[in-house]
């Protein structure tokens, strides 16, 4: 099974997914995409309230250009009045801008909101994922590793090994991020995420 190596990769694939079957979220569907043992996305029928809902977030995300604030407004709105995943989506493209500009306290409540939005544990995990990102540029390694510590699955290992070496490192702590990354580098990583991880390690000081 290919391994993602990182979850801008599973966002795209989850984003597609939805763009295509919007109309049709129904109870098991499984989507082959690698990391992950299969997403299963639902919802409880198909009527017309989803697919223009889908519809609706297939727009204002396309029409996100950082250049223009209104089209962020209009994300964000749009993720604050849709307690779905669709909002969960949303939160995620808002975060991106945000962070992006070095918003960084923004972004990060955009994805705690996003968290609010969906229970599906890969999309919290991507969320999560990238909360950790943000409150390690935000210099708050501690609260990044509580955040990683809430992703759960198999195929999640080596890319929060990734971040919790990077938060730990931070700290000093040298011997816990030798320790992260080399979890990382013997799960089911895909080599090129297995070669930076041991890159990593072989650079740690001392």
């Amino acid at each position: 099974m290919e391994v993602y190596s990182n979850e801008n990769e599973q966002v795209d694939a989850l984003r597609g997914f939805f763009a295509q079957n919007g109309k049709a979220l129904v109870i098991g569907v499984i989507i082959g995409i690698g990391a992950l043992a299969g997403w299963r996305y639902w919802s409880s029928h198909e009527d017309g309230s989803s697919r223009e809902t889908s519809a609706a977030y297939q727009q204002v995300s396309g029409a996100l250009d950082s250049s223009k604030p209104e089209t962020l407004a209009a994300a964000a709105k749009f993720a604050s009045e849709n307690s779905n995943t669709y909002g969960a989506l949303a939160s995620l493209d808002v975060a991106k801008r945000y962070a992006d500009g070095n918003q960084l306290d923004q972004a990060a409540a955009q994805l705690q909101s996003g968290l609010k939005d969906t229970k599906d544990a890969n999309l919290q995990a991507v969320l999560n994922l990238r909360l950790a990102r943000i409150q390690l540029q935000q210099k708050k390694p501690d609260e990044a590793v509580k955040t990683l510590d809430l992703i759960k699955g198999d195929g999640w290992t080596a890319i929060v090994a990734d971040v919790r070496g990077e938060a730990l490192l931070s700290k000093g702590d040298t011997k816990g991020a030798h320790d992260a990354w080399s979890k990382g580098i013997d799960s089911d990583a895909s080599p090129a995420l297995k070669e930076m991880l041991q890159m990593k390690m072989n650079n740690l000081p001392g």
